[in-house]
């Protein structure tokens, strides 16, 4: 069970059989954590190290719990106060890391393209987690992995995306490996948030929430990026919530026992009700669970690389 490539920085050109062996190493750990085994071998003698350079609670605290379950020595750079400050450039941090000797560095970066970027000019190990509105890869695998555990297969299922995929990393990064597994997304949004280019990805859009959750096997929210309401994207956040936001009765609409997901943060009352958000169907907060999880998965593969 290990990683062919040296890093993970996206869901683009990662093949089916790639996802498969990350969803059901992420099977396995998983058992250690419903089993209450919280201190595994697996990342003896490794060392893990978040950088990230945009405020995070769910992936980062996600990844430094993987690493210290798996016995890695774990540390957290938060770029508001290292030596970036200092003016130091991503590279030159990423190099000193390096010379730290590394073996895995997790990157959040405002800017797309940075993990790329970093990973070119050092040996450890770089795991995308968020640059800029690119991609969010092990978002995707953890969403992937909760639909999985609900409906055994990917293949063929239709997964309903309601929200801003424009700012969307989740909905991009979810795009490129449902497609590759076999699933069918179905974007919903205004027209403001849905980007030219999603035509070219081969998934279908819709501007009528109710067409795209009809008979959907999955239904899920994505945040509305508040701050960018200055923009003029949405007329104001009672309209969106009316028109594009998820409830019982847009539910109902889906296939009976379709799951709903959210990757969080949510605005509660905005992309879906408080009702829906914590009803039997609702997969969220298994959600976290999976991706500590996947994250673990992943560490162990990409470190298990260079044994031998």
């Amino acid at each position: 069970m290990a990683l062919k490539r040296k890093d993970l920085l996206g869901l683009r050109g990662v093949s089916r059989e790639e996802i498969e062996e990350i969803l059901t190493t992420a099977r396995q750990m998983k058992e250690f954590l419903t089993k209450n085994q919280k201190k595994t071998p697996h990342l003896q003698g490794k060392s893990i190290v978040t950088l990230f350079y945009e405020n995070s609670t769910r992936t980062r605290m996600s990844f430094e719990l993987a690493s210290k379950y798996m016995s890695a020595a774990a540390a957290n750079i938060s770029a508001s106060a290292s030596s970036v400050q200092k003016g130091e450039t991503l590279i030159d941090t990423g190099c000193t890391l390096d010379q730290m000797g590394t073996d895995v560095i997790i990157i959040r970066h405002p800017m797309g393209g940075a993990p790329h970027l970093l990973a070119k000019n050092v040996r450890a190990s770089v795991i995308n987690a968020g640059d800029g509105m690119n991609e969010h890869p092990t978002q995707a695998l953890l969403d992937m992995f909760t639909m999985q555990e609900r409906y055994g297969s990917l293949e063929g299922l239709k997964v309903a995306i309601v929200g801003d995929v424009a700012h969307s990393r989740v909905a991009r990064s979810n795009i490129w490996g449902l497609t590759t597994m076999g699933a069918t997304p179905v974007l919903a949004a205004p027209e403001t948030f849905i980007p030219m280019d999603m035509a070219e990805l081969g998934v279908q859009i819709n501007h009528d929430v109710d067409s795209a959750v009809k008979d959907a096997d999955v239904v899920m929210g994505l945040r509305m990026q508040l701050e960018r309401q200055q923009a003029g994207l949405f007329p104001s956040v009672r309209e969106y919530s009316e028109f594009f936001g998820l409830d019982d009765r847009r539910l109902a609409l889906a296939k009976p026992g379709a799951i709903i997901m959210h990757p969080g943060p949510m605005n509660r009352g905005v992309e879906m009700t408080s009702a829906l958000a914590d009803c039997d169907q609702s997969r969220i907060r298994e959600q976290v669970t999976n991706g500590v999880a996947v994250r673990m998965a992943l560490l162990f593969m990409l470190t298990r690389r260079n044994l031998g």
